[in-house]
């Protein structure tokens, strides 16, 4: 029995966690912390925001988040390979795995420095990605379409919007989806050539056997490509760098 006078009662020393066990178990609540963060953000990429290539029936091409709601459009949508660039078999599996799940496309413009810097660095990377370029009056408008405005240089990985450049911003999601920190690309790969945001379909050819002035009155009419005005400027879509 205590006497009265006796301190409060002491846990024997084998009991008692020393510090170097609190530094582990602080350590390990931190990396649960971690990788739980990181799990939730590459799952939200993972969600890949589809994008519709519409071919109206007039043969313009235009890209949309939404289906047609007509049944004469036709719609394809671009292909892990297409993102992944030309060889993409030939691929590493890692870099083809995160390739398909996760693919890169880059919006450019001319005379945009902060698209040559987006660019360079899914290069040293060794990013495989499809390229598009903003020119024309229509590539603005599914530009404005996709990303809700008309400022370049615009990113996709998987679902995830990348708006302007920011080596940061840029370096945290690539991380994110799994691409490797330095270029697994082999040799022969060799990067798609970029193509317009908006492509123009050729008119339709004139019925054979009408005779000519009937071609000319039968004939589909021509789809018209909207070339912006030459500016004062060297900005002639309005596009924001």
């Amino acid at each position: 029995m205590r006497s009265k006078n006796q301190g409060p009662a002491v846990l024997p020393s084998k009991a008692r966690p020393d510090a170097r066990n609190l530094r582990l178990l602080s350590r390990l609540t931190l990396a649960t912390i971690a990788v739980v963060a990181l799990t939730g953000l590459v799952a939200s990429l993972a969600h890949a925001q589809q994008v519709y290539r519409i071919v109206g029936p007039d043969g313009k091409v235009t890209f949309s988040d939404k289906p047609p709601v007509t049944a004469a459009a036709q719609v394809s949508t671009p292909s892990a390979a297409e993102n992944a660039g030309s060889g993409s078999t030939s691929l590493p599996f890692e870099l083809r795995q995160v390739a398909s799940r996760f693919p890169v496309t880059l919006y450019t413009g001319p005379n945009c420095e902060p698209c040559g810097a987006a660019r360079g660095l899914l290069s040293r990377r060794g990013v495989p990605f499809t390229e598009r370029t903003v020119t024309s009056n229509d590539d603005v408008a599914a530009l404005r379409r996709l990303s809700g405005e008309a400022s370049l240089p615009f990113g996709t990985i998987g679902a995830q919007q990348l708006k302007g450049y920011s080596d940061a911003e840029w370096t945290q999601f690539l991380d994110a989806a799994g691409y490797p920190a330095t270029s697994s690309l082999p040799a022969t790969y060799r990067a798609p050539a970029a193509t317009p945001l908006v492509a123009v379909a050729p008119a339709a050819a004139p019925a054979a056997g009408n005779g000519t002035a009937a071609a000319a009155g039968t004939a589909a009419p021509r789809t018209r490509v909207v070339t912006p005005p030459v500016p004062e400027n060297t900005n002639p879509a309005g596009i924001k760098f």
